[in-house]
């Protein structure tokens, strides 16, 4: 009785539903009805305002004479010659070919900003203005680089903010000792040098146009600019972050920035000017603003930071005002008059000393102007650009000598002074090839320098390659320094790593939540009786807009809870966070570099389709559309999915000198009911897997698939099986089947297969594996110092993929 009126009550509402949705439409069309009706009558009313009759037949006259597919093409060349158009237009193609050129120059190891700088070079006068002038004139024509202009100078507002920001004063304080001698070193040599240089180049280059004072401050300090971020960043994607090396780069390059920033304040002022004394009014105040901003707006500021300390409270007022502080400040200096830059890069030093509330500032400020207003300035560079007034080999001549001025001047500044006070050769070698990094910084003083009339344009064409030149330099010489000073010998420390019996495995965790998943598995497959197992967490964030200013928060933050896991199952964990735009690539060469023994990686896996349309009402009785889906996700190789498809992996297993693992997750909870296919004689060394399970796990129980009933043909598979039903004659079970079912997948929670299997099986097989449980797919391979080719003495130690000593 009870359940009748539950049912009766619940037929009232849908009923009530029904009659609510009814009256909605019919009000919705009533109201279209009175709309149309009323519309009519309105416009019936107006015929008296109508012009008379023979003039409008002489406008249709006239309009039907004319073209009107031309009348219609007259009106779109209009529309996008109007300036918002063609700001848009402009905008387009500088982020279409920046974006394209930094990921080439990314794939190439090379920092991002060269393939940006390039890319403005290849839209300016020397490459399309050049090859293709009238499309180059309608595209930047002059009258429409104003706007142009000004948006590139408020993202250069904004990144010398951000730049401001990665700074650490509390840091420079700690290492003020080595790394402030270094960094002046790095300054002062190049500048003299530099200055030495403009006496030879002046009479000839620049004596009608600037005064030789102004001429040699600016060529001095063009040479004695290190580029911070892109250092900071090329530091971290070499995963130096941590060690002596670049703790010391980051902290000379910081104290350079700041120096080399607050000399060009000065040489500004006295280019102004025109000579040193009247430009010491223009230093006394600037002296005056940056002590007003140390002392009064940087403790007023540290207390706003520690109130709006995170994401919930830092609402938009706040951000508001936090621009307003840097509008200011950038206007103050402009007023002084050693340009708008310098107060950016200042309101960035003064703000708050909390990672967490920097994290948030910058997470709100970069995005727009890195991705979106950077590139501008980088076109409007290029567009200054004419490499074609380069046109003699005497022009190319000077060219390399103003390059090889720089690198000599930043090299011997950096690196020998280093040497002298006590740094080892390779050390030393590598803080000179990093402080000889220019990039962005470079740029921003050689536009400084032409906007003032200061650089005739074949010297800042000359700077601006110079610039390209030392920064794309960089990664290739710490290469060919760590190939000349090798850190260790990796045949050795192999030796002494099997002779203490450890096994070195290598987790690459491409989501740092199911790093736990994946240290059960090494944990339960790989750890051993005679050999301890050590394992090493890789994270990697894609990209190198990381900030150095929180890569350390982030490295916390993703091994929290792997830390936590490795506690809890008691494995030896280090771990190692490194950013890159190649994740690919850094994971084999962290795998073979260090000399893991195995590689495991993670695989999501969704067989189910494209999950926003599976679980979508709006699509679901779609049937057309569905049947795309299903025949494009059927074309796919199911067990790639996501970043880790099918190509990255067979990357790993050509490419990695040890054996590897991709486990695919499928809601994995642990090791229980195992699956073990033998489709191959070389599908051996997986029995030895198994009897590593049931060692590390009483619980686990293991049903061997004989798919080509190789234990009557083959003499090693039947002579692993015996030996393993000898040894665990409880939990081991052999089945004779040609083909596995859906039913007997769903049944286990875990898989064990070869890679050379998984491939024949999933290409013929789909269907049915679509059902399979969480799955370690493992590729055998021997390391080369097994072999014994490189080593004798390693040839007496041999590794079975497991880990145990044979």
């Amino acid at each position: 009785m009870q359940l009748c009126r539950v049912i009766q009550k619940l037929s009232g509402i849908k009923d009530d539903i029904m009659k609510s949705h009814i009256k909605t439409w019919i009000f919705y069309a009533l109201m279209l009805i009175l709309f149309s009706l009323f519309t009519y009558l309105l416009f019936e009313k107006a015929t008296s305002f109508n012009v008379p009759k023979h003039h409008t037949a002489e406008l249709v006259s006239n309009a039907q004479a004319s073209d009107n597919f031309q009348l219609f093409k007259l009106s779109l060349l209009n529309n996008v010659a109007e300036p918002a158009s063609m700001l848009l237009l402009q905008i387009i193609s500088i982020l279409i070919v920046s974006r394209i050129f930094g990921f080439l120059f990314a794939k190439m190891g090379q920092p991002t900003v060269i393939g940006e700088i390039l890319a403005g070079i290849v839209l300016g006068p020397s490459l399309l203005g050049y090859f293709y002038p009238d499309a180059f004139h309608f595209l930047f024509a002059p009258k429409s680089l104003g706007n142009l202009y000004i948006l590139s100078q408020i993202g250069l507002i904004l990144f010398m903010f951000t730049i401001g920001m990665e700074l650490n004063l509390s840091t420079l304080r700690q290492k003020i000792g080595e790394t402030y001698v270094i960094s002046h070193a790095s300054i002062l040599i190049p500048y003299f040098l530099g200055m030495l240089l403009a006496y030879f180049v002046y009479n000839e280059f620049a004596a009608k146009q600037t005064d030789f004072l102004s001429f040699a401050l600016f060529i001095g300090i063009s040479m004695s600019i290190t580029a911070f971020p892109v250092l900071a960043r090329i530091v971290q994607e070499k995963g130096l972050s941590k060690t002596h090396l670049g703790t010391m780069a980051i902290a000379s390059a910081a104290n350079d920035d700041v120096t080399a920033w607050c000399i060009l304040a000065a040489v500004i002022a006295i280019a102004k000017t025109g000579s040193f004394v009247s430009s010491l009014y223009t230093i006394g105040f600037s002296i005056l603003y940056v002590v007003i901003m140390l002392m009064v707006v940087r403790p007023f500021l540290k207390r706003v930071g520690e109130i709006y300390s995170n994401s919930e409270v830092l609402n938009k007022s706040i951000v508001a005002f936090l621009l307003l502080i840097l509008i200011l400040s950038a206007f103050a200096t402009q007023v002084i008059g050693i340009h708008a830059l310098f107060g950016a890069f200042l309101a960035g030093v003064v703000m708050p000393q909390l990672p967490h509330f920097r994290k948030l500032i910058i997470d709100k400020i970069e995005d727009v102007s890195v991705t979106l207003l950077l590139p501008l300035f980088f076109v409007f560079t290029g567009l200054r650009t004419e490499i074609g007034l380069l046109n003699t080999p005497y022009l190319w001549t000077i060219c390399g000598i103003f390059i090889l001025v720089a690198v000599t001047g930043k090299f011997v500044g950096g690196a020998f002074t280093a040497r002298i006070l006590g740094e080892s050769w390779k050390d030393s070698l590598s803080i000179g090839v990093l402080m000889n990094t220019r990039g962005l910084m470079e740029l921003i003083v050689l536009n400084i320098g032409y906007e003032m009339g200061i650089l005739p344009p074949p010297i800042f064409v000359m700077l601006v390659i110079m610039a390209l030149v030392t920064t794309f330099m960089t990664t290739p010489a710490l290469s060919l320094i760590n190939m000349i000073f090798p850190e260790k010998d990796v045949e050795k420390e192999y030796i002494i790593q099997q002779t203490q019996g450890i096994f070195k495995a290598m987790v690459a965790l491409g989501n740092p939540e199911n790093g736990k998943a994946l240290l059960n598995v090494a944990k339960t497959v790989l750890d051993g009786t005679k050999n301890s197992l050590a394992v090493t967490a890789l994270h990697i964030t894609p990209g190198t807009d990381t900030n150095p200013i929180y890569g350390e928060q982030f490295s916390v933050d993703s091994f929290r809870g792997v830390n936590e896991a490795a506690t809890e199952l008691n494995i030896p964990l280090e771990t190692e966070y490194k950013v890159t735009d190649n994740i690919e690539l850094e994971i084999v060469k962290s795998a073979n570099y260090n000399n893991f023994d195995f590689l495991l990686v993670g695989a999501g896996l969704s067989l189910s389709g494209i999950p926003f349309f599976k679980e979508s009402s709006m699509f679901r009785n779609i049937k057309w559309l569905n049947a795309i889906i299903n025949k494009i996700s059927k074309q796919q190789t199911f067990f790639y999915p996501g970043t880790l498809i099918k190509d990255k992996t067979r990357y790993f297993i050509e490419n990695t000198n040890c054996s590897v693992g991709v486990f695919v997750n499928r809601g994995f909870e642990g090791i229980t009911s195992t699956l073990v296919l033998i489709h191959d004689e070389s599908d051996e060394f997986l029995l030895r897997y198994a009897r590593r399970l049931i060692k590390n796990d009483s619980g686990v129980n293991i049903n061997i698939f004989d798919t080509n009933k190789l234990a009557s043909t083959s003499e090693v598979i039947r002579h692993g099986i015996h030996e393993l039903r000898q040894q665990f004659p409880d939990e081991v079970k052999v089945h004779k089947a040609s083909r596995i079912s859906s039913s007997i997948l769903s049944k286990h929670s875990f898989m064990l297969i070869s890679y050379q299997t998984w491939n024949l099986l999933s290409n013929s097989d789909k269907k049915e594996f679509e059902y399979i449980p969480s799955t370690l797919i493992i590729n055998k391979k021997v390391s080369r110092f097994h072999t014994g080719v490189r080593n004798k003495t390693v040839s007496n130690i041999s590794i079975d993929p497991v880990g145990e000593s044979l």
